[in-house]
């Protein structure tokens, strides 16, 4: 536990909440003890709310839309299964037989459920500001990104409303490039329209790789 401590930046004073965050309802279903599904609740709504608040106090360009799309795009299986990966979570998971023959610890859900589980865990051990610094330490960046993005999933939408102001066309988005480790991926996205290249576009993630090549393509068309 002490190395899974190090990889998360906290150490915990009550070793049992840890390992009961790290335990998934299959172990617990064996060997008759408390699984991590409460924590994960608690720890959902921890998460919601200290993105709430960093976003309330530091992002004032934000309307009330805005910040509910970006809190939204953070406070998802994505970004807690890429914490997971970048804090090597699926080495220290407790899982039932069945979990781990097919793998269960690389399953995005599980891995995302046990992030929530471990902040709940945080807040119960050391208070809300301890939960709060591994929040941020971890998630920080995905809102700032987001929030830099927060109107790029209308740039599809718009670009498709302007192709297609004379009649149907085929609009096509492909994925072309894939760079970097799992936990800090870059994609390349290009967008046809009846098989021309308009353009093409870098993200964090497929969605907003694509979403970049829209924009562009708008900007192309402007």
């Amino acid at each position: 536990m002490e190395e899974f401590e190090n990889n998360i930046g906290y150490s915990f004073n009550n070793k049992e909440l840890l390992k009961t965050a790290l335990t998934h309802t299959s172990y617990a279903n064996e060997h008759k003890c408390e699984s991590n599904e409460k924590l994960e609740y608690l720890g959902d709504s921890i998460l919601e709310f200290v993105i709430s608040d960093v976003l309330f106090q530091n992002y004032d360009n934000l309307k009330e839309g805005e910040m509910t799309k970006v809190r939204a795009s953070v406070v998802c299986e994505d970004s807690l299964y890429n914490v997971a990966l970048k804090r090597d979570f699926s080495d220290f998971l407790y899982l039932g037989k069945s979990e781990v023959a097919s793998h269960g610890n690389k399953r995005p859900a599980i891995l995302a459920d046990s992030v929530e589980a471990v902040i709940a865990a945080i807040y119960l051990d050391g208070g809300i500001e301890c939960a709060k610094n591994f929040i941020l330490s971890n998630l920080s960046n995905t809102v700032k990104t987001a929030s830099m993005h927060v109107g790029m999933k209308d740039y599809k939408t718009v670009l498709q409303e302007k192709l297609q102001i004379n009649g149907e066309v085929n609009i096509k988005y492909t994925i072309i490039r894939e760079e970097g480790p799992d936990h800090d991926k870059k994609f390349t996205a290009q967008v046809e329209c009846d098989g021309k290249l308009l353009a093409q576009g870098d993200g964090k993630s497929k969605k907003l790789a694509e979403m970049e090549a829209a924009r562009k393509a708008l900007d192309e068309l402007k």
